[in-house]
């Protein structure tokens, strides 16, 4: 990955765009993979903001585990690699399409969350926001998180009817308009609108790196293609 590595050493600014490839290294399933969220039954009702109002249970069902078990996830090589980027002043940001925090475990700084986080949840009727951590609690003694006005807490992971999180979005199109550097990790580029953001480092410019096990619709358009996420990782740390 020499020529990836030299983009990044003379890069002015360098983003990146992550998505579900750098979960599964540390344990965490693909959604869209073999034993994946969307393999469960009523998979397709799990992140749709009408039936989650109609009956938020297969919400909180479908997501006991992949959601409510991160805790015992620990970020992997490609999230204290890009944490290491920015340490040596050489990665402005990383916009992620992951919703399970791993970033921030790690210690990144700017991470542009485009698809939401269970972060914090918001009660449908009247507003009030919990954190994480308070709503683990409130699922141990109710499997559906309620309000003392009687709502349910949804996260704030954009559902299928819902608009993505314009700041965070606006941020990460910022991010990757301005690199003269884009890496995509880990994600196969067929979820838009986030699937867009490396087109814009080239519609200004810049070059795109991608790493990712299956091609993607633009790795005719990169300045380098990978396969290997490990590797990846394993490159970065060592040359900086």
């Amino acid at each position: 990955m020499e020529k990836l590595i030299e983009a990044l050493k003379k890069a002015k600014c360098a983003g990146c765009l992550t998505g579900a490839g750098v979960s599964t290294l540390c344990g965490i399933p693909d959604f869209r993979g073999p034993q994946g969220l969307y393999k469960q039954p009523d998979a397709e009702r799990i992140f749709d903001i009408d039936w989650f109002d109609r009956d938020p249970s297969i919400y909180y069902r479908g997501c006991a585990e992949l959601v409510y078990g991160l805790d015992r996830f620990k970020p992997g090589p490609v999230h204290f690699a890009l944490k290491r980027l920015e340490d040596a002043g050489r990665l402005a940001g990383v916009a992620t399409q992951n919703i399970d925090m791993l970033h921030q475990k790690a210690g990144s700084s700017n991470v542009y969350e485009v698809h939401g986080s269970p972060l914090h949840h918001r009660c449908r009727r009247c507003g009030d926001v919990k954190t994480f951590a308070e709503i683990l609690e409130l699922r141990g003694k109710n499997e559906i998180p309620r309000c003392s006005c009687g709502g349910v807490y949804k996260p704030d992971i954009t559902f299928f009817g819902e608009a993505l999180p314009e700041a965070a979005f606006a941020a990460a199109q910022t991010l990757a308009a301005k690199s003269d550097v884009f890496l995509v990790l880990g994600t196969s580029l067929t979820v838009y609108p986030a699937a867009g953001l490396p087109r814009l480092t080239l519609q200004t410019g810049g070059r795109v790196f991608i790493v990712n096990a299956q091609p993607t619709p633009l790795d005719e358009y990169a300045a380098g293609v990978y396969r290997d996420l490990a590797e990846f990782a394993a490159a970065v740390q060592n040359a900086f």
